[in-house]
């Protein structure tokens, strides 16, 4: 097989007086946390009290910014709420409200909802609080009435263990809420939306 002819090698001449073109550099885009980690501390606070109302866990998360990703913003958040007192419980607890029932929920389902609540909060002294992450809508009536009828027989000192946790999974739960809202004008196309 016969090659064609190839061309000999070309130099291009020196070129004075003249410029390389700079290599282009890209900022990258801001992830999830950055928007947090940028916020004014006032801002910062107000968005984590939005979160959990315990100014203690709020100031904790603030001030030990800037975190390096979403996993060690809900760490140090979860590590916060595991050091609440049990006076920064009863500031979150008196925050809370009830769970909200789906819109075409029956009457009779509010009615037990209800009872059952005023049950709880006669024996415990605050309000029932469940964070209802990764229960489907469909199922979500049927899982608290459950729950907050399993939990009142519970005694009063592990029931404040029970909704101690609750709240950091809510906590955790509206944290990312909120970051996933920041993040729709400013996510990473290199780190994963939180929880995914």
């Amino acid at each position: 097989m016969t090659r064609g002819s190839t061309l000999p090698a070309h130099r291009l001449p020196h070129l004075t007086g003249r410029l390389p073109i700079p290599a282009q550099t890209r900022t990258p885009p801001a992830t999830l946390v950055d928007t947090f980690n940028a916020a004014p501390a006032e801002e910062a606070l107000g968005t984590l009290l939005t979160c959990l109302n315990s100014l203690c866990w709020a100031h904790r998360v603030a001030d030990h910014r800037p975190y390096p990703t979403v996993d060690a913003l809900l760490a140090a958040s979860d590590e916060a709420a595991y050091d609440l007192t049990t006076t920064d419980l009863t500031e979150a607890l008196a925050a809370e409200s009830l769970p909200t029932l789906p819109a075409d929920a029956y009457e009779a389902a509010h009615l037990a909802l209800d009872a059952a609540h005023a049950a709880y909060e006669a024996r415990f002294g605050h309000v029932f609080v469940i964070c209802l992450d990764n229960v489907p809508p469909a199922e979500s009536l049927d899982f608290v009435l459950e729950s907050i009828r399993s939990r009142l027989t519970n005694d009063p000192e592990d029931e404040r263990v029970v909704a101690a946790e609750e709240l950091r999974r809510l906590a955790r739960q509206r944290l990312l809420t909120h970051l996933r809202g920041a993040g729709n004008c400013a996510t990473s196309h290199n780190e994963p939306a939180p929880g995914a």
